[in-house]
C-alpha cells in the first residue's frame, strides 16, 4: 500500500517553486483563452504570474514548454523505490496503480485550467505534438522502472533481457492507458475526487474486470 513516505509534504521552498510554476502556466493558458495564444507574448505572461520575465526563463525555456503543462514523474520519487522493491508476492498493475497514483500527486488538481488547455492543445497540433513527446518521455521512464522490477523479480531471467524488455513496454502501455482513462474521466466528470484518487480507481477497476474475464 501507499505510504505517507511516498508523497512527503515538500518544504517552504519547494512549495513557493511549484506555486510560482503553476502561476506561470496558468497565466498562460488564461491569456491564451482570452487572447488567443499566438498573441501572448512572455511578458504579459510574466506580468500576470507577477514575476519577471528573468524568473519566467528560470521555469521555462519557451511559451510552448510553459502551455503544455505538466506530466507525471518517477524522478526521486519515494514511490518508484517501493515499488522497485515490492517482490513477487504484490500485483505488478496494482503497484503500478498505486505508483501513478503518487507521481500525480504533484500536479495541480485544477480541471478548469486542464479543461482550457486541452481546448488550446486541439487548437494548436504544434502544441499537442509537443505535449505528446513529453508523455512518451514519461512512458519511456515508466517502462524502464517496470523493467528493472521484473529484472529484480526475476520474472524473466537476467539471460532474456529483450523479452524482459518488451513484457515492461507492455506493462508500462497497459498503465499508461489506465492512466489516461483515469485522467479524462477526471477532466470531464465533474466532482471533487482528485486526479490521485481517479487513478487508484481506475486501476481497482482494471483489476476487477480482468479478474472477472479470467473467472478469478
Amino acid at each position: 500500500m501507499v505510504s505517507s513516505s511516498q508523497t512527503p509534504m515538500p518544504g517552504l521552498r519547494e512549495r513557493k517553486r511549484l506555486a510560482t510554476r503553476r502561476a506561470i502556466q496558468h497565466a498562460v493558458v488564461d491569456l491564451a483563452t482570452e487572447h488567443g495564444y499566438d498573441h501572448v507574448t512572455i511578458e504579459e505572461v510574466s506580468a500576470a504570474a507577477n514575476v519577471s520575465p528573468r524568473t519566467f526563463f528560470n521555469y521555462f525555456a519557451s511559451k510552448e514548454e510553459a502551455a503544455v503543462g505538466d506530466v507525471p514523474t518517477l524522478a526521486n520519487l519515494n514511490a518508484a523505490q517501493e515499488f522497485l522493491g515490492e517482490g513477487r508476492h504484490e500485483n505488478l498493475l496494482a503497484g503500478l496503480g498505486r505508483l501513478l497514483a503518487a507521481a500525480s500527486s504533484s500536479l495541480a488538481d485544477d480541471r478548469a485550467e486542464s479543461q482550457r488547455r486541452r481546448v488550446l492543445l486541439r487548437e494548436h497540433p504544434a502544441l499537442f505534438a509537443k505535449r505528446m513527446a513529453v508523455l512518451h518521455e514519461f512512458e519511456d521512464e515508466l517502462a524502464d522502472l517496470v523493467g528493472r522490477r521484473l529484472e529484480i523479480d526475476g520474472a524473466t531471467g537476467p539471460e532474456d533481457p529483450a523479452t524482459r524488455q518488451q513484457q515492461a513496454r507492455l506493462v508500462a502501455l497497459i498503465g499508461f492507458a489506465t492512466m489516461r482513462h483515469a485522467y479524462r474521466r477526471w477532466i470531464d466528470e465533474e466532482d471533487d475526487r482528485s486526479l490521485s484518487s481517479r487513478i487508484r480507481e481506475a486501476f481497482e477497476e482494471l483489476d476487477a474486470t480482468l479478474a472477472s474475464t479470467y473467472g478469478r
